[in-house]
């Protein structure tokens, strides 16, 4: 069968770029001939790149004119199935790696400000993407969504007219071995002596670029409730309002115990320092950097508004929060710095389900369902 994979940019800081990345090997294997259509073949790592970089100036032209030419070099190359995990209406597959778009303007307006709410009315790049999501998840061509949560299969079937049965669950997976806890074993002393961390601290890790979704001021707000000076909170990710959360910090009175490290490629020794991960989301449908810290024996905590929430057993393996609830994951951090040893056995084994093959095989069993079709209209 030959597969397109449509992903418009590489960065190596992003979710769904990474699990292109890690899925196009385990899709080979898997008996697919796969190509990726993007706007560059750098970073990928793939066999087969269809390069579609059509002039653009600003987002909303940017996402418009990618779509346009992508749809055109789709058709043109007569793919068997093609998978998008941009929001392009006439996909036979559609991979909801981002979640739902109006759903998350819904839940970002109360928290923003006045001038914040005022942007967004007048930002035309989230008009864009809430039609173009409408078009595309309402086109007839649409056979398939791969939903990586339920969370987001329940808000797609919610806000769109879609038949249930093409809404489909299949998480992320994570390379087990490349994130396993023998490498954090290995790592861990220097990693924690680079970010100056003493045996008695209990170390924090927050990873995700766009901070306010990712809630990283309600981290901040829980550290300094806590009150334990032992404590450090590491954060790595990329959000050109960083400062912003520097002085949140310094305001709090926890600046000291917050190391901000910008984007990281290699995360790992990052994994190995922790003796907790924490992802306090607004909105999240399944961040791989959850699964990729459970699979390196890190428990876990995140919020029920994260996809990854359904990954966790409370107590055993991680801890779910309510999302902009500082008291209530300040209780979640002291309960984890007590449990963190003996739930590191548990956050491995509960990664074991998650692996990149066993993903590959289910997405390779939907496709081998859809089959080919005419791809003439």
């Amino acid at each position: 069968m030959r597969l397109a994979i449509v992903r418009q940019r590489y960065t190596p800081y992003g979710g769904a770029e990474r699990f292109v990345a890690r899925a196009l090997a385990a899709l080979e294997r898997a008996g697919m001939e796969v190509t990726l259509l993007a706007r560059s073949w750098e970073g990928w790592g793939a066999r087969r790149v269809l390069r579609v970089n059509p002039f653009y100036v600003g987002s909303w032209w940017r996402d418009a004119s990618f779509a346009k030419a992508a749809l055109a070099a789709w058709r043109r190359e007569g793919f068997d199935l093609v998978q998008s995990h941009e929001r392009i209406p006439g996909c036979d597959v559609y991979r909801a790696g981002d979640g739902v778009h109006r759903r998350w303007l819904e839940l970002r307006r109360p928290a923003a400000t006045g001038m914040e709410r005022l942007g967004i009315a007048m930002n035309p790049h989230h008009d864009y993407l809430c039609k173009v999501e409408k078009r595309m998840f309402e086109h007839p061509r649409l056979r398939a969504v791969i939903c990586n949560s339920r969370m987001v299969l329940d808000e797609v079937r919610r806000t769109f007219r879609i038949a249930p049965e093409k809404l489909h669950v299949i998480y992320n997976g994570v390379d087990l071995e490349h994130f396993h806890p023998r490498h954090g074993e290995a790592l861990r002393a220097a990693a924690r002596a680079e970010l100056a961390c003493a045996p008695e601290n209990t170390v924090f890790l927050f990873v995700g670029s766009g901070f306010f979704r990712k809630g990283l001021a309600t981290a901040i707000q829980a550290l300094a409730l806590a009150r334990k000076p032992a404590w450090r909170l590491v954060v790595a990710g990329q959000d050109r309002h960083q400062a912003r959360y520097e002085r949140l910090a310094g305001q709090a009175g926890v600046a000291p115990q917050v190391r901000f490290l910008g984007g990281r490629k290699d995360v790992r020794p990052l994994y190995a320092a922790a003796d907790c991960f924490v992802l306090p989301s607004r909105y999240d449908p399944f961040p791989n950097t959850a699964l990729e810290a459970l699979a390196m024996g890190v428990p876990v905590i995140v919020s029920s508004r994260c996809g990854a929430a359904e990954a966790i057993d409370p107590g055993v393996n991680g801890w779910i929060c309510a999302p902009e609830d500082a008291r209530g994951l300040a209780e979640w951090m002291a309960q984890a710095e007590g449990a963190a040893g003996r739930a590191r056995e548990a956050a491995r084994a509960s990664a074991e389900s998650f692996g990149i093959d066993a993903m590959a095989q289910k997405l390779t069993g939907l496709y081998r369902t859809l089959g080919t079709h005419d791809r003439t209209h």
